[in-house]
């Protein structure tokens, strides 16, 4: 496959909008699973408001595009082949795992498919040190983040609210948790927005249009309207999983739920770290159904997510690899 033309760049861009929007409607059930569940918003109303706060929050930062664009494999490195297999590993696995209901991360599939289809060309070699550190650990660590948090905050819940009615309990918290799912939405554009601009820019730097890595506003805005609309599409397969399948919440859990997973994705992108919006708010359900009563969580349900966790990188890898042997011969 020829490499840096026109028509290659346009296609890895597009590619990578492709991605974004499935990333969108792939990943709605991390910010309004829970409201729909509890019944706090309509599914509606939620979609509406996460996709118009994951375009906000697409536009606040651009530290988790730069981790990604140049902290993952060398970027001196990367080629539009390379790229283009990556996407589309991800894309695949992130089509197979929405059509099962199962809520996996789309950020761990990009990583998984750019390191696949970048080992496949370079070897081991190409890796930065930075990806152990800024990438994979976070995406590790995130998840009993998620689940620790969550447990936490409902715990102090309880306590704070022990001499509450439940209907008192239940009108204040149906208000709260606009709010927490509002938070959850701004920071989902945050950090899942901001990968799709990574590669974008990569593959522009690649194709010799930009001189160094620095996202341009067309970028930004291109991933950020593109990732609004798959997020007002919807996912409702994953939401059904996320929000009803492995636990019945209130709306005192699902606020729980969404203030700690929120609150662990704000400080990743602070650090400019990518992490599994998915996998940080599942974890957090759990630990929040935990502290509520362990045998209430469906761990059959929550037993596929975290295999989900563990299999997405290796999976894209080898997925990536062989397109990119494919593509190569094209």
């Amino acid at each position: 496959m020829p490499e840096a033309t026109t028509g290659t760049v346009v296609l890895v861009v597009l590619a990578a909008l492709v991605f974004d929007y499935i990333n969108g409607f792939h990943d709605t059930a991390n910010a309004i699973a829970t409201s729909v569940s509890t019944r706090v918003l309509t599914p509606r109303q939620a979609v509406l408001m996460s996709g118009a706060l994951n375009f906000v929050g697409a536009l606040l930062s651009t530290g988790v595009a730069a981790t990604i664009g140049k902290g993952i494999v060398n970027p001196s490195s990367v080629t539009l082949t390379i790229l283009l297999a990556g996407l589309l590993a991800a894309i695949l696995w992130n089509l197979i795992t929405w059509y099962y209901g199962i809520p996996s991360s789309s950020s761990h599939a990009l990583i998984g498919g750019i390191l696949g289809a970048a080992l496949a060309a370079h070897g081991w070699s190409v890796v930065e040190p930075t990806a152990y550190s800024k990438v994979l650990l976070p995406l590790l660590v995130s998840p009993p983040a998620g689940l620790a948090a969550g447990f936490l905050m409902m715990s102090l819940l309880y306590i704070l609210l022990r001499n509450w009615t439940p209907a008192r309990v239940n009108a204040w918290f149906s208000k709260f948790q606009i709010l927490s799912a509002a938070w959850m939405s701004l920071t989902h554009g945050l950090n899942d927005a901001q990968k799709s601009m990574g590669i974008i820019t990569v593959a522009l730097v690649a194709a010799g249009a930009l001189p160094s890595f620095q996202v341009p506003l067309w970028v930004k805005l291109v991933a950020a309207i593109t990732m609004a609309a798959g997020t007002a599409a919807g996912g409702w397969r994953i939401i059904h999983t996320l929000g009803v399948r492995m636990i019945r919440l209130a709306p005192v859990h699902g606020f729980a739920s969404e203030f700690a997973a929120a609150t662990i994705i704000s400080l990743a992108s602070v650090f400019k770290m990518p992490v599994s919006t998915t996998h940080v708010i599942a974890s957090s359900v759990m630990g929040v159904g935990s502290a509520k009563n362990v045998r209430q969580v469906r761990w059959v349900i929550a037993t596929e997510i975290i295999i989900a966790m563990f299999v997405t990188i290796p999976a894209t890898s080898v997925l990536a690899g062989a397109l990119y042997e494919v593509i190569r011969l094209l």
